[in-house]
């Protein structure tokens, strides 16, 4: 069964908000999913293209038909956190974090069983 595997790491976007891009693609094949990201007005849109793009060209560079490629799995999770500071009023001052994510995609033929 072959596979391939794609990362972005450090994306400066919530991931509860890429979440939201990620869960209309998955279980699709591939150029469906490019497809669809590229009519969906959110920022994390282009990041997953460029992202399954990247997928697609590892899996043209390992010579494996490319044709029926869908996505297995794409994977959201939590990144490192910026904190930092808002000045309030008094002196005071409340956090702000700024969070990041990890992506991972892995690619595999239709007819492959998982």
């Amino acid at each position: 069964m072959s596979e391939v595997k794609a990362k972005l790491s450090n994306y400066r976007q919530s991931p509860r908000k890429v979440r939201l891009v990620a869960d209309t693609v998955r279980g699709r094949s591939v150029g469906e999913a490019i497809t669809m990201l590229s009519f969906i007005p959110k920022r994390s849109a282009l990041p997953l293209q460029k992202l399954l793009s990247s997928a697609l060209a590892s899996a043209k560079n390992l010579s494996l038909p490319t044709e029926n490629l869908i996505i297995k799995e794409i994977r959201v999770d939590a990144g490192a956190t910026l904190y930092r500071r808002r000045p309030r009023s008094k002196g005071m001052a409340n956090p702000i974090r700024k969070r990041t994510s990890h992506i991972s995609v892995i690619l595999t033929n239709s007819g492959a069983k998982s």
